[in-house]
């Protein structure tokens, strides 16, 4: 990378003009590939560390009652010492593309961080916590991409940092279209045309090394179910309706315990470490008495509903709680899968009010409605499960019930999730 960038500036006066833009593609396709790359990498580890959890709790069965809350505390112990790494890593870098220049200099988006988010990501999900891993990807793409435009001597701008975290998107679930839509509606204050190239270059070179190296696969399998009028006009309010309550109950319940002005919270974030250590046991209980359905990302039990295969009506809730303990701890991890999977937790309790209709469609209306209710972007959410799943027959249905939900939610929880917990990163 260094002799590029030395041949680079050895083009000479004739090339000065032509040397930036030359120079930032260059930078934006080297950094696409090495995030595609690390990308499968972390998704791979991901898989091998609940594996490995897995693995622990089938010969020892009560293991998790130690294990989750020691893990959760040593995590968050570690995390201490780079509070940058703390939480899903989507708000650092919505806070260093408002100040790319400052920020890109700093922790919130240094490989140093990236890494030590992805080991400790790693490590809440051996301890079969609620956790995803596409916000992690994010930082950890957009990580990447500043290592490369420093290396090669091309300037920072928000352009980088959002088609950094955009491309990790596209490469986390395989889903190009996504990454995309995730940079207008999350990372992107301000959308100029020449970020959009940038965004789309990027994500389009992600996509193709995903594709290269994992093959084309749907996420969550496939659905081709649809919904006749009728069952529209009535079942997708409802899904909206609940998605959008419950997930932005989930979104307010975290920026009221990270602005903590009670003085009972104050106390409790006193003591991070305790309190990640009673997180962990409440996932640990929650994941022993619901059979183990609440560990880690969710994705295996998102798939099954998906596909038609039912689950205990609690599975939503329980998965809810687990999610939010996790969430609530302060250690890495996302939310983007463990939403999905109490989203369809959702929907599957709406297949018992409507038992004439597909359950695979209903519950991807609920993955859609709650999603939005958390992240409150419903173009994101769209076109993230209507890739996942294959549901492109659903595409009006899943509109409406992502806007009805972003409604709602936002009636629940005013201030959207990410951009509530880029302020805690932002310099005064």
């Amino acid at each position: 990378m260094s002799r590029l960038s030395d041949q680079l500036s050895r083009l000479g006066p004739a090339g000065d003009a032509a040397l930036p833009p030359l120079r930032r593609r260059i930078a934006t396709g080297a950094g696409a590939v090495l995030l595609g790359l690390a990308a499968i990498a972390f998704a791979r580890g991901g898989d091998l560390a609940h594996a490995v959890f897995a693995r622990v709790v089938g010969r020892v069965p009560d293991a998790p009652l130690v294990l989750t809350p020691l893990l959760f505390a040593a995590v968050v112990w570690v995390t201490r010492r780079v509070p940058e790494a703390r939480g899903s890593g989507i708000p650092q870098v919505i806070a260093a593309a408002r100040d790319p220049e400052g920020e890109g200099a700093g922790p919130l988006v240094s490989l140093r961080t990236a890494l030590a988010k992805v080991a400790l990501t790693l490590a809440m999900l051996a301890g079969g916590a609620a956790v995803g891993r596409e916000g992690p990807t994010v930082q950890l793409s957009a990580a990447i991409m500043v290592a490369v435009h420093r290396r090669l001597r091309v300037p920072l701008t928000a352009g980088v940092l959002i088609a950094g975290g955009a491309a990790g998107v596209a490469a986390a679930f395989n889903t190009p279209l996504a990454g995309v839509a995730f940079a207008i509606e999350e990372l992107a204050a301000a959308y100029e045309q020449r970020v959009a190239v940038l965004v789309m270059a990027a994500v389009m070179i992600a996509g193709l090394v995903s594709l290269g190296v994992a093959g084309d696969y749907v996420y969550f399998g496939q659905m081709g179910q649809t919904l006749g009028l009728k069952a529209v006009l009535v079942v997708t309010p409802v899904a909206g309706i609940l998605g959008g309550v419950s997930g932005g109950l989930f979104s307010r319940l975290v920026l009221g315990v990270a602005d903590a002005r009670a003085a009972w919270l104050g106390r409790i974030k006193a003591r991070p470490v305790l309190f990640a250590a009673g997180c962990g046991l409440v996932a640990a209980a929650l994941g022993l008495a619901s059979g183990g359905l609440t560990f880690g990302t969710g994705y295996a039990a998102t798939r099954l509903l998906v596909e038609g295969h039912g689950q205990p009506w609690w599975f939503g809730p329980a998965k809810f709680v687990a999610a939010l303990a996790a969430t609530l701890s302060g250690a890495p991890g996302g939310v983007f899968a463990p939403s999905l999977a109490v989203g369809a937790g959702l929907g599957n309790l709406l297949t018992g009010l409507f038992p004439h209709s597909p359950s695979g469609a209903i519950v991807v209306l609920g993955m859609v409605a709650y999603f939005v209710g958390v992240v409150r972007a419903p173009l994101t959410a769209v076109v993230i499960i209507s890739e996942t799943t294959a549901s492109r027959g659903l595409l009006i249905p899943l509109f409406a019930a992502a806007l009805i939900a972003d409604g709602v939610g936002a009636l629940v929880c005013r201030e959207r999730l990410y951009h509530g917990l880029a302020r805690a990163f932002e310099r005064a």
